[in-house]
């Protein structure tokens, strides 16, 4: 019969919105105060906290690639290596600090302005009235000079009283600088000039840029953040002017050695010349053979073909020779190799293309990676790799070209034969003149290539271009507003919202209704509020105040349980003192005797009585005098004055064995004659928890009633109940939830817990119980002085 008052366990089992709203609904004071501190700390953030900027290009890396004029074109040739460019080593070359030195030094940087107020020193670049010309610095190490105008024009530094002007030198220990004038100063302002040396203002910088390509592109966005917008703005302007011309020098460092080489081979050339040309001069004055010329215009005709032929694989091998002398020595093992000159070799030029591209890419990366990198010793195995074949290939060229001079030679055999019977003087003025000639040939063909190397240093373009200038943005990417306001307004609500979890977790404390029904299937008969009362006794005749409609509730409730007991024996414990079974007994007995029962109260809690004390009924003979023998049956009853069908039981002296006491055969007679005489019985026994006096008593009993009391019995104790339920140790087991109070934040007390029933706006003046002193919500939210003792008054019918 109990389930027709009490909801199933699957109905408790699941998340109850309504109470999880209410759980935290009264510590709403909590949060309000929470959620204010937060945004009052949120307040002062955004109100002190340094603004900070940001500033965003964006640029195309594009690949070069050669120009016309076919495989054979020298020009390109001298280039010797492919511009294509690795995405991955072009952004670390921009992060490096070295890139961003440059960018320090073009800007002076090395100076940071700042005004100084009285919370906060906001970044003053370019919105200074002044700019700090630096004379000499002493060391490298950091250091400020603070700025105090006295005036418009005049200035003091630090704690030093001398007083300076615009444009006039001073001294510090850190050196000698002045200031230069760029507009008017306010009086009385202060600022804060730290100076940093480039490497290290260049590292600061480098720290907050990000560099980032686009997807599926050549594109790559720069962005940095500071605090001041306008310095984002020009510093990553300015990278992308210095990476423009970082790259220029990069492709110009490789002309440059071009033209150092042929430098050094015109020279050496042109010494040779020199000689030759004199020695020829000498030779043609000494043997007076001015005319020889035309005399042998008909000999030179027939060899004319395989001479020229001779001269351009006697230079095409010495070329070979140089080139294969400047590879292998070792001071060249990491430096560009010059082009193949007037070798037309395919092969020879590939391995030489990415010879040098290979030595490129390395030393770009070298830039900003120490040599230990992966990469860089990834690079140098590579290069080693092109050498060796580089070598192995100019070896098999030149005796290619040995074999070719030596067939030549062989054709020209009978050409020379005729020269062989010239005379002796002519044949060697033909030597030194073909001497001449290939040394001639050698110093035009290099003059030609310094020409070409000149005009491509000249030409020379980046392949950077910008896309996007960056621009200051005056509205700061951190703190945002809003962003700092809802944090703040999360974190208000997470703290209390945790601790108040916290208290939860650690409360094993009954606090509802509900914490009985998760843990044991014992019904629960009803609730009943927190007294206000001074009087233990509160359910009277005209008494229609909340906690007196509970109990009446209760007695419906009860109904249920002994619906079929003529004069049923309640009896009611708990599991230990203090949770109000003496309060619930005394009020049960007078609800019951209101409604037309003969009801009497058994003050059986032998060891701590207090149903006289509570109803102010002075101490009388009782149940151990009867024991004794020392009392009638009939002497036992007290009438409860006001209260025509209530009487008690009394307790007698505290015995020093009471368990044994109850065990006396008398103690049946007892139940007997109680049966007899009244309708309904009531036992206040000792607390089950602590001794077995309860137990003991079952055996007379019908019906058992065990009292919870809200905020102090531990959850842990309701399995004691659940025990002695299924194991039928106790008859009948109902449940009484005791002083519920009603916290801040709920409307209601809500009969079973679940905001219906009859206890909807109790004591709020809604007129359907007696009017009871409205209690207010600050009150009820902040209940200060609740704890006062109210003046007791006689319950009367």
């Amino acid at each position: 019969m109990a389930s027709q008052f009490q909801p199933s366990r699957s109905d408790q089992a699941g998340f109850n919105i309504k109470e999880f709203v209410f759980k935290y609904l009264r510590f709403l004071p909590l949060f309000i105060l929470s959620v204010v501190l937060s945004l009052a700390v949120a307040f002062l953030y955004l109100r002190y906290t340094t603004p900070i900027y940001r500033a965003t290009g964006s640029m195309i890396l594009s690949d070069e690639k050669p120009g016309g004029g076919g495989k054979d074109d020298k020009f390109q040739e001298l280039f010797g290596n492919d511009r294509s460019k690795n995405i991955q080593n072009e952004i670390e070359y921009i992060k490096s600090v070295p890139m961003m030195e440059r960018v320090v030094r073009s800007l002076n940087l090395n100076f940071e302005y700042k005004a100084k107020g009285k919370i906060k020193e906001p970044n003053v670049y370019k919105e200074a009235p002044f700019y700090v010309e630096t004379l000499q610095v002493k060391d490298s190490i950091p250091f400020v000079l603070p700025i105090r105008f006295s005036n418009g024009t005049s200035f003091k530094i630090g704690s030093d009283d001398a007083v300076y002007t615009f444009g006039q030198a001073f001294s510090t220990p850190n050196g000698s600088f002045r200031l230069l004038k760029i507009g008017n100063a306010e009086p009385t302002a202060e600022y804060m000039i730290t100076w940093r040396p480039t490497a290290q203002a260049a590292s600061q910088l480098a720290g907050g840029l990000v560099v980032a390509p686009k997807t599926g592109g050549s594109i790559l966005v720069l962005s940095l953040e500071t605090e001041s917008a306008q310095l984002c703005a020009d510093v990553i302007n300015q990278l992308m002017v210095e990476y423009q011309r970082g790259t220029i020098e990069d492709k110009n460092a490789t002309t440059r050695q071009m033209i150092d080489f042929i430098d050094g081979r015109l020279r050496l050339v042109s010494h040779e010349l020199d000689s030759v040309t004199n020695q020829l001069i000498a030779y043609q004055q000494a043997n007076q053979l001015n005319d020889v010329e035309t005399a042998s215009a008909s000999l030179y005709s027939k060899t004319e073909a395989a001479d020229q032929q001779l001269v351009e694989q006697r230079s095409q091998l010495t070329n070979l020779q140089l080139i294969e002398d400047y590879v292998g020595s070792s001071q060249n093992r990491y430096t560009i190799v010059p082009s193949a000159l007037s070798i037309a070799d395919a092969t020879l030029g590939g391995l030489i293309g990415a010879y040098n591209t290979a030595q490129l890419e390395r030393k770009s990366l070298l830039e900003s990676t120490p040599a230990a990198n992966p990469r860089v010793v990834q690079l140098s195995e590579q290069i080693e790799s092109y050498r060796r074949s580089l070598l192995e290939n100019l070896r098999n060229l030149r005796r290619a070209l040995n074999a070719s001079i030596a067939s030549v030679q062989q054709r020209n055999s009978s050409a020379q034969a005729q020269l062989r019977s010239m005379p002796s003087k002519l044949q060697n003025f033909v030597e030194i003149k073909r001497q001449q000639e290939n040394k001639l040939a050698i110093y035009n063909f290099l003059m030609e290539k310094r020409e070409e190397s000149a005009i491509s240093l000249a030409a020379t373009i980046s392949n950077i271009k910008v896309l996007d200038k960056a621009s200051p943005n005056p509205v700061p990417v951190k703190p945002t507003s809003g962003s700092i306001k809802s944090i703040a307004l999360l974190i208000g609500l997470i703290i209390p919202a945790l601790f108040i979890f916290i208290l939860e977790l650690l409360d094993d404390k009954v606090k509802s209704r509900t914490d009985i029904e998760k843990v044991t299937t014992v019904p629960v008969l009803g609730e009943v509020g927190h007294s206000k009362e001074g009087d233990t006794l509160v359910v009277t005749h005209k008494n229609r105040k909340f906690i007196a409609e509970q109990f009446r509730i209760i007695r419906s409730n009860l109904q249920y349980i002994i619906a079929t007991i003529e004069k049923p024996v309640i009896l009611i414990t708990s599991s230990f003192s203090g949770e109000g079974k003496s309060f619930i007994a005394t009020n049960m007995g007078a609800v019951l005797s209101l409604g037309g029962k003969r009801t009497i109260v058994l003050e059986f809690d032998i060891r701590k009585p207090k149903i006289l004390s509570g109803l102010d009924i002075p101490k009388k003979p009782g149940l151990t005098n009867y024991i004794l023998g020392k009392i009638r049956l009939e002497e036992l009853p007290i009438p409860v004055e006001g209260y025509e069908n209530l009487f008690v039981l009394a307790c007698g002296p505290i015995p020093p064995n009471p368990a044994e006491l109850l065990l006396e055969p008398r103690m049946a007679e007892l139940f007997a004659y109680l049966r007899k005489e009244f309708d309904v019985i009531i036992m206040d026994t000792a607390p089950v928890g602590m001794v077995s006096d309860a137990l003991t008593l079952s055996q007379f009993a019908d019906c058992t009633i065990y009292i919870t009391r809200q905020g102090v019995t531990h959850k842990k104790q309701l399995q004691l109940i659940e025990e002695y339920h299924t194991q039928n140790k106790l008859p009948k087991s109902s449940i009484i939830l005791n002083d519920v109070k009603m916290g801040g934040g709920y409307g209601y007390y809500g009969y079973g817990g679940y905001g219906y029933g009859y206890g909807y706006g109790a004591g709020r003046g809604y007129g359907y119980y007696e009017d009871e002193k409205p209690e207010g919500i600050l009150s009820r939210w902040f209940p200060f002085g609740k704890g006062k003792k109210q003046t007791k008054k006689k319950a009367t019918i």
